[in-house]
């Protein structure tokens, strides 16, 4: 009998309990499990919902791809590899750089890719070549530092740190503002300058990206490599303890660790005095076009805070994401009332009338698909951030998920990993040298 078989067989109950049971399928908790699992473990994972992936989830309308929420992925993150098969999951890369719309007009910038004096001579509403070129030397250097010295920064928000180093407002407003809007929905850049750095630096590294499949591709490849029947769908979990927890309309269920990987809010129910973060709101615009208004699948940036934060040709990315040929426009609108007209689809054609400047083209044909609001898409990132909050409340009960690191897709996996690491220690078992390795937030 392999080893792993005979720990988990080992370890389960005299009832057939599980040695650990996970409760929530978003992809912090399906990381931990994932990482139990692997480690012979006999593991439960509790969804009070009938799908996996919590705020990371698509849906198909009609035959369009709708992700729940904008989300990007960037090839930079450690985790990603780290945690996923990247080439099962076929990340599309967007473009290098960003297409900003400002003072009427579209400009590419921030390639990366770019040498410095080829972006301080670029086109755009950035400043002077020195200041161009003081950008491509900012991103540079940032590229180059190791992920520790970015975090042993003085910490402050991400406008100060951007001020301070001696950007114009230009530069930050033309660029960097809409950019960290759209990777960390804060367009205030109130969000600690270690995050923003942190992000900068992924960006300045990697390429942004979606997965071919929709972001629902994410959580349903971990889902698919757990064990047969460790996946429980539609049990809802009304309290937990160090010993098991207590289900909606299943019962009790035994267990010698428990970890809560839910929503912040729901996990601050099962666990009172849980620390609450704040959220950024998110809403997400879908539109079908008969072709597709760049040919390009490029983010492109409103500078000129019309309301809408960014926009993305998904179809451009991968033909999948649209039905019969058609194009598929994802547009993100951030904060609580972004506009005066109503509701998220009352403020539609407002929508749409800022869509027609930003492409440069009649929108009047473009059909309204839907529209995603999530009042509680990123987690709020103010200084002082704590990168590591506990994952461990105590000997058998623990809690992860991207408000225990950073509101990102890195931060979530990140946290399911330690989550795992805290619970083998617990119960005496090895624990592998790559689930223990620290990784950037």
């Amino acid at each position: 009998m392999p080893a792993q078989d005979f720990i988990g067989r080992a370890r389960r109950g005299p009832s057939g309990d599980p040695d650990a049971i996970v409760v929530g399928a978003g992809v912090a908790g399906l990381t931990a499990a994932t990482a139990l699992a692997a480690q012979g473990l006999d593991v439960q994972v509790l969804e009070a919902t009938e799908r996996v992936g919590g705020r990371m989830a698509t849906r198909e309308l009609d035959g369009f791809r709708l992700d729940h929420g904008g989300h990007l992925l960037n090839t930079d993150y450690p985790e990603l590899g780290r945690r996923l098969d990247l080439d099962r999951l076929e990340l599309r890369p967007l473009s290098p750089g960003v297409l900003v719309h400002s003072g009427g007009r579209g400009y590419r910038v921030g390639d990366p890719q770019l040498a410095p004096a080829r972006q301080a001579a670029a086109r755009g509403p950035l400043g002077t070549p020195l200041d161009k070129a003081r950008l491509a030397a900012t991103l540079s250097r940032l590229a180059a530092t190791p992920p520790g010295r970015v975090l042993a920064r003085p910490e402050t928000t991400a406008a100060r740190a951007l001020a301070d180093r001696g950007l114009p407002a230009r530069t930050i407003d033309g660029f960097l503002r809409p950019l960290l809007g759209a990777l960390l929905s804060d367009p205030a850049l109130g969000t600690s300058s270690r995050v923003a750095d942190l992000v900068l630096r992924a960006y300045a590294r990697g390429r942004l990206c979606v997965p071919a499949a929709g972001i629902g591709a994410v959580p349903e490849q971990l889902a698919g490599r757990l064990p047969e029947g460790a996946l429980r769908l539609g049990v809802e979990a009304v309290s937990v303890g160090a010993d098991g927890v207590e289900t909606a309309a299943h019962g009790r269920i035994r267990a010698r660790a428990v970890v809560v990987a839910t929503d912040a809010a729901t996990a601050a129910g099962l666990l009172p005095g849980l620390r609450q973060p704040g959220f950024h709101p998110v809403t997400t615009y879908y539109h079908a076009a008969e072709r597709s208004p760049l040919g390009e699948a490029v983010l492109l940036l409103d500078a000129e805070r019309s309301g809408v934060s960014h926009s993305l040709v998904l179809s451009d990315a991968d033909p999948s994401y649209a039905a019969d040929g058609r194009a598929l426009i994802a547009t993100t609108v951030l904060g609580r009332r972004a506009f005066d007209s109503g509701g998220p689809a009352g403020d539609e054609p407002v929508v749409r009338r800022r869509l027609a400047e930003l492409y440069g083209t009649a929108t009047g044909a473009w059909e309204f698909l839907t529209v995603r609001h999530v009042a509680d898409a990123v987690v709020s990132m103010p200084p002082p951030h704590h990168f590591r909050r506990s994952v461990r409340l105590l000997a058998g009960l623990y809690v992860c998920g991207d408000h225990r690191d950073t509101g990102t897709v890195q931060g979530a996996l990140v946290s399911g990993r330690r989550a795992a690491t805290a619970v083998l220690r617990d119960l005496g078992v090895r624990v592998e040298p790559e689930l223990a390795e620290e990784a950037a937030a």
